[in-house]
C-alpha cells in the first residue's frame, strides 16, 4: 500500500496529460457551438447599425468569447472528468491501478492538481481579460452597437436620483470632474409623483454643481409634445463620486478595483452585500474546477462489465450540475440578502466538498 498521495511521477503525468487534453477539447467545443448560437441572435442587431459589417462581428465574437470560456470551464472540467474517468474504468486501467495497491484518492490526485491549476488559470484569465471584455461589450449593447467603446473604464446603464428626480446614461466613462455621460436621460417628477418632462441629451459633462446636457430635447408629458432646449443644467444634487458608486458593475471590476469599490460604498453608508457576494465569488467561481474530479470521481469505480458504467457517469454528471444549481441559487439570495455574502459564495462549494469526499470514502475507502 503507497501512503503518497500522489502515484508515481509517470502516472500522475500520464493521467494529467489525459486529463488536460480532455478538458481543452470540451471545453472548444463547447465555446464554438455556444459561440455560434449567441451570434446567430446578435449579428443581425450588430448589422442593423449603419456602417457595421464583419468587423463589428469579429469584435463582438473575441468579446463574447471570453465570456464563454470563464461560464464553461468548470462545466468543461466536469465532462471532462467523467469522459477521462470512464474511459480509464473501461480499459481496466483503474482495476490495475487499485491492484498495485493505489487508493481511490491516489488515483484521483493527478486530476485534482489538475483542476487546481487550471481554477489558478482561470482566475488570472478572468481578472487579465474577462472583466475588460465584459465592461466593454456591456457598454457597446448600451448604446445598441453603434460604436465600439474604446475607454476600458466604460460603464454602462446608470441610474441616480436627484431627490424626485431621476438621471440615467447609458454610458458613462471618466472619472472625477472630467466624468461624460452618453445617452443620458432626465425625468423630472410633478409633486403628485408622475413624471411630468423628459428631458434627453446625446452627452452630458460635470458643470460642478449639475450636469450640463448639450444639445438637449424636452418632451412634456402633460402636453405630449417635444421642443429642442440649449444647454442646460440639471441634478445639482449629484456629485461625480455618487456617479462613481452608482455605476459599480461588479462583473467588469477586477478582485482588486471591487474590493476598493466595495470600501467606497461601505464609506458612503451604501449597502454592500450583493458586491461582497460577487467579490468573494470571483475566488470561489474558478475554484470550483477543483470539486469536478471529486463530484464525478463516482464514474471511476466499480466493475466496467457490470454494466453500471453508464449510471455511475450519470451520477457524477448529476452531483456536478447540482453543484452549479445550488452556487447560482445561493448567489441570487445572496445578492437580495437572504445569506450573508460569505456563506453565499463559500456555502455551496464547502457543501458539495464534503457531499463528493463522503460518497468517496463510502464507496471506495
Amino acid at each position: 500500500m503507497q501512503f503518497d498521495f500522489f502515484p508515481s511521477r509517470t502516472l500522475t503525468l500520464y493521467l494529467a496529460r489525459l486529463f488536460v487534453v480532455r478538458i481543452l477539447a470540451v471545453l472548444v467545443m463547447l465555446v464554438l457551438v455556444l459561440l455560434m448560437l449567441d451570434l446567430l441572435s446578435s449579428t443581425g442587431k450588430i448589422l442593423k447599425v449603419p456602417g457595421n459589417g464583419q468587423g463589428e462581428i469579429l469584435v463582438y465574437a473575441s468579446l463574447r468569447a471570453p465570456q464563454l470560456v470563464a461560464r464553461f470551464l468548470p462545466y468543461s472540467v466536469l465532462l471532462a472528468t467523467i469522459i477521462t474517468l470512464v474511459g480509464l474504468n473501461q480499459n481496466s486501467e483503474v482495476v490495475a491501478m487499485k491492484a498495485a495497491g493505489m487508493s481511490a484518492h491516489q488515483v484521483l490526485a493527478p486530476l485534482l492538481l489538475t483542476a487546481l491549476v487550471v481554477g489558478g488559470l482561470s482566475f488570472a484569465f478572468n481578472e487579465s481579460v474577462v472583466t475588460r471584455a465584459t465592461a466593454t461589450l456591456k457598454a457597446w449593447d448600451a448604446v445598441k452597437f453603434a460604436k465600439v467603446p474604446v475607454d476600458s473604464g466604460v460603464r454602462a446603464n446608470v441610474y441616480l436620483t436627484d431627490g424626485t428626480s431621476i438621471l440615467s446614461a447609458a454610458t458613462v466613462t471618466g472619472s472625477g470632474a472630467g466624468i461624460m455621460m452618453t445617452g443620458v436621460s432626465w425625468y423630472r417628477r410633478a409633486p403628485s409623483g408622475a413624471i411630468a418632462d423628459q428631458v434627453r441629451s446625446p452627452r452630458a459633462t460635470y458643470a460642478g454643481p449639475g450636469w450640463q446636457l448639450e444639445n438637449a430635447v424636452r418632451f412634456n408629458v402633460a402636453g405630449a409634445r417635444s421642443e429642442p432646449l440649449a444647454d442646460m443644467v440639471v441634478a445639482p444634487g449629484i456629485t461625480p463620486e455618487q456617479v462613481a458608486l452608482g455605476s459599480v458593475d461588479a462583473d467588469g471590476q477586477s478582485f482588486w478595483q471591487l474590493r476598493r469599490s466595495i470600501a467606497d460604498f461601505s464609506a458612503a453608508g451604501r449597502r454592500t452585500a450583493e458586491l461582497e457576494a460577487k467579490w468573494w465569488h470571483k475566488l470561489s467561481g474558478p475554484l470550483s474546477s477543483v470539486l469536478m474530479p471529486l463530484l464525478g470521481a463516482v464514474a471511476a469505480f466499480g466493475l466496467a462489465r457490470s454494466g453500471q458504467v453508464l449510471v455511475r457517469a450519470a451520477i457524477g454528471m448529476s452531483l456536478g450540475f447540482a453543484y452549479f444549481v445550488v452556487d447560482n441559487s445561493a448567489l441570487a439570495m445572496g445578492n437580495f440578502g437572504g445569506y450573508p455574502p460569505l456563506l453565499a459564495a463559500w456555502g455551496p462549494f464547502l457543501l458539495f466538498a464534503l457531499i463528493g469526499e463522503t460518497v468517496l470514502v463510502r464507496t471506495e475507502e
